[in-house]
């Protein structure tokens, strides 16, 4: 994702010209398919901790074990009722399945690190986030990622993922699945310059340079981008666009087949329930997305698309010290919007799992 053009009128008209400003308009907001049973048996993924000394510098091996057999079979794991309250002791569990954890480099949102390598998750409780798959619009991506649970209120802010595996066998038996097949994707993104917002309001902002490519000058952000696979071109006001043209789909090694990678996450309806940015009309905003080949998705193609993530849905209740560990391939994941009451707090760390260079989709491994 990225960061909206601001300043001038005349750059904004601009960066107007410079993409289709035919974008179909119109929220296509996610159900979560709220009060619908998991597709995943929870039971299959959630290892009640409630017996187990978590909070300890020495891991439970009975624990570890269970872990590391359920992800290996389902794709994610879930301790609750661990008592922990520290991401010392919660990265440690998640240390069990991530080995080595990644920076969040050349990253769309706004990410600060709350313990060592655990991020917060960078999005305001007001926004709809759309299933994603995280760093898909790079050429590099994350084969993991966990949540730890800080603070919840119980029945709010909800994560859910989408059984992806089912996403791609019904979305391929579709038209538009089978474009997308035959397409692809183009991601474009705006990413403007911090030095420009220095004591400036940042309202409508989404993220600069700087921060999405951890770097100070152009060059370390031409570098950076570079090593992502990424094409990029300067605009005024020093607002790098950036874009790169990649499947839809991806090939997922475990699966042995190609599944499903992109979503709507990517194009300017990630921003329609964001305060501030959602003021923007369409064309303003930081990112936009269309086939492979330029053409626009209709409005019809992209509630479609939502919709069938939307059928595949597990929701993640939390409850402090919860650890969920996903793999990326497998589970895309997104969250409705939540409100707090005074006093309230919901609090995720994220740590990223390994990044791996993406190799595209395999001929012979479209089995659905």
């Amino acid at each position: 994702l990225g960061v909206r053009i601001v300043g001038k009128r005349e750059n904004r008209n601009d960066m107007a010209k410079a993409i289709n400003t035919t974008r179909p308009k119109g929220f296509v907001q996610p159900l979560f398919n709220k009060g619908q049973p998991s597709v995943v048996e929870p039971s299959l993924f959630t290892i009640d901790c409630s017996n187990y000394k978590m909070d300890q510098d020495t891991l439970e091996p009975e624990v570890v074990e269970k872990m590391k057999t359920m992800y290996e079979d389902v794709g994610v794991v879930l301790l609750t009722n661990t008592r922990m309250t520290s991401l010392k002791h919660m990265a440690k569990w998640v240390s069990v399945i991530i080995k080595n954890e990644d920076d969040y480099k050349g990253g769309a949102n706004s990410r600060g690190k709350v313990y060592n390598n655990v991020y917060d998750t960078g999005a305001p409780k007001e926004a709809w986030l759309h299933y994603h798959h995280e760093m898909a619009y790079l050429q590099q991506s994350f084969l993991s990622l966990a949540f730890c649970c800080v603070e919840a209120v119980e029945g709010k802010g909800e994560t859910y993922l989408s059984d992806n595996n089912k996403v791609t066998e019904s979305i391929l038996k579709t038209p538009f699945g089978q474009k997308l097949k035959e397409k692809g994707v183009c991601y474009i993104r705006y990413l403007t310059d911090k030095e420009k917002y220095r004591n400036a309001d940042e309202s409508q902002i989404y993220n600069h340079w700087q921060n999405s490519f951890s770097v100070d000058t152009q060059e370390e952000a031409e570098a950076a981008a570079k090593h992502a696979g990424l094409s990029f071109e300067w605009l005024p006001d020093r607002v790098m666009r950036t874009k790169l043209v990649t499947g839809a789909f991806e090939y997922d090694p475990k699966e042995d087949r190609n599944v499903m990678y992109s979503s709507v996450a990517d194009t300017h309806m990630w921003f329609d329930t964001w305060p501030g940015i959602r003021d923007l009309p369409p064309e303003e905003r930081a990112l936009h997305m269309t086939f492979g080949d330029g053409e626009e998705f209709t409005q019809e193609e992209l509630e479609a698309w939502v919709a069938e993530y939307d059928k595949q849905s597990i929701p993640l209740w939390w409850k402090v010290g919860d650890v969920a560990i996903i793999n990326n391939y497998r589970y895309a994941h997104g969250r409705p919007a939540y409100t707090l009451a005074d006093g309230e707090r919901r609090e995720l760390g994220v740590i990223l799992g390994d990044m791996y260079d993406r190799v595209g989709t395999k001929d012979d491994k479209w089995d659905c």
